[in-house]
């Protein structure tokens, strides 16, 4: 039997991958509400994708996906957190506005490159500022893993992967080598 690479599945699933001119690019913001219609679409169409993904891979640390990963260069993404019925979180135009000093390393992957895992510094707490469909600005703080996937997914809509945060000298590993699938991030009390 042949072994489908996770970057295959994931290419076969309709992510844009790591090399594509669009992942390199900062995403366009919707001008809201004027363009409502069309951010709705995306939303669609990003929620229609994490949906297609959850179904062949569990995510236990949560999910993210960015526009750009669906090959749409506009400023959304949707996080789904790990808590059971929590709803996903839709980051309109998003913007990080403050973070905590506190910062902590954990792996991250990513769908556009998901034959690796990379040791990621991120800040413990950021604030985010997004627009709304109905264009008022919104400000929310978010700490710990959630932090961490959305401050990933706001890196995706600027043109970066996380492997530009990575501290030099630090280099992703192979995904077979990668011994903390299946569980969430751990943080101290």
């Amino acid at each position: 039997m042949i072994q489908v690479r996770p970057s295959e599945q994931m290419r076969d699933l309709g992510v844009v991958q790591e090399g594509a001119p669009i992942l390199a690019e900062p995403a366009r913001p919707f001008d809201l509400p004027a363009e409502r219609e069309a951010a709705e679409q995306v939303i669609e169409k990003l929620f229609t994708a994490m949906e297609r993904i959850g179904q062949v891979h569990p995510f236990a640390k949560g999910m993210g996906i960015a526009a750009p990963q669906i090959g749409i260069s506009r400023a959304t993404a949707i996080v789904q957190p790990t808590e059971p019925g929590a709803p996903a979180i839709v980051l309109l135009n998003p913007r990080i506005t403050d973070q905590s000093d506190e910062a902590d390393e954990q792996f991250e992957g990513c769908l556009s490159f998901f034959d690796v895992r990379g040791l990621v510094p991120r800040p413990l707490r950021i604030t985010v500022e997004t627009t709304t469909l109905d264009g008022q600005l919104a400000t929310t703080t978010y700490e710990r893993g959630l932090a961490r996937l959305i401050s990933h997914e706001i890196d995706h809509l600027d043109g970066l992967l996380y492997t530009t945060r990575m501290a030099a000298g630090v280099y992703p590993i192979p995904v077979e080598h990668y011994r903390q699938t299946g569980r969430a991030w751990a943080y101290e009390q």
